[in-house]
């Protein structure tokens, strides 16, 4: 009797023990489910967070997009660098919808492009007010002469003349502009060819406009080529230039001599990354931006 207790409990013994292995399987598997689920479950919050700051960051772009069509001004720079910051937009919108991992760093870098975008334009308002402040003032200046001429005789010759002149002043201005802008693609003997495939560098060639009232003398021409990309094409990121307080990177640059008439000048870019496509041209001299063009290389 006693042999067989004896055996009954060493029966029951490793069921007992094989029953709490199971019961450990059973415990594990119910919290590796649950965990799993938490996980899905915060990967996909974390994916809604991620769509509404792209939403947030094209209602945000959309709206700069609005504002910069709503600008109107007759001043040829400030509409060519607006119709430059519009295209900016524009590239930076295809970026942002096409985007496909989406994460926080991206969310930081188009909010900061977004502010710099912004930033200029509330600087290109303020420059507006500002010319539109000086246009009041000269127009104003302009009626008290003539009312001057009316009231006094003897000085209409000298008034009539002086506001002529101020009026002259408002029209040309002193910046020169660049115009007939053009680029090439060349091969390694400086010929020109019509595909990018045997291209070794670039040409840009433009025309400085002839302008009075310029300041004539030695200075320094930049232009940037915009690949069709959207980047500025550049040799070193060392290659820079200070344009509305801010450096800006340029593709070429040269010292010219300008003497109040047409100049002719060429400058070669010299980089890698020349592919088919449309290419944006920008001209910078004194601190303006001088003139821009389109090239199509294929």
């Amino acid at each position: 009797m006693a042999e067989y207790q004896e055996d009954e409990m060493m029966e029951q013994g490793p069921s007992k023990s094989i029953r709490g292995y199971q019961i450990f399987i059973v415990i594990l598997s119910v919290i590796l489910v649950v965990v799993s689920a938490l996980y899905f479950q915060h990967m996909k919050q974390v994916k809604q967070e991620f769509e509404i700051e792209r939403d947030t960051l094209t209602s945000r772009l959309s709206g700069l997009m609005v504002d910069l069509d709503n600008i109107r001004t007759e001043n040829d720079t400030i509409s060519q660098n607006l119709v430059m910051e519009r295209n900016r937009a524009d590239s930076l919108m295809d970026r942002l919808k096409s985007e496909r991992n989406m994460n926080y760093r991206k969310i930081r870098e188009y909010e900061s492009k977004l502010g710099n975008m912004r930033n200029l334009l509330d600087r290109y308002v303020h420059q507006l007010d500002s010319l539109n402040k000086l246009n009041q003032s000269l127009i104003t200046e302009n009626i008290n002469y003539r009312k001057e001429v009316t009231s006094q005789r003897l000085r209409a010759a000298a008034a009539e003349e002086k506001a002529e002149e101020l009026s002259t002043k408002v029209r040309q201005g002193a910046v020169v502009t660049a115009r007939d802008i053009n680029l090439l693609a060349l091969n390694q003997n400086d010929k020109a060819v019509t595909r990018v495939a045997r291209a070794a560098r670039l040409r840009v060639d433009f025309v400085l406009s002839a302008n009075t009232l310029a300041e004539p003398g030695s200075r320094t021409v930049y232009v940037q080529i915009q690949g069709p990309d959207g980047y500025v094409m550049a040799t070193d990121a060392s290659h820079t230039f200070l344009y509305e307080d801010d450096n800006i990177p340029y593709s070429a640059a040269r010292e010219i001599d300008y003497q109040n008439q047409d100049l002719s000048v060429s400058l070669y870019y010299n980089g890698g990354g020349i592919v088919a496509g449309t290419y944006t041209i920008a001209v910078y001299l004194d601190g303006y931006l001088a003139g821009t063009a389109k090239a199509l290389l294929r």
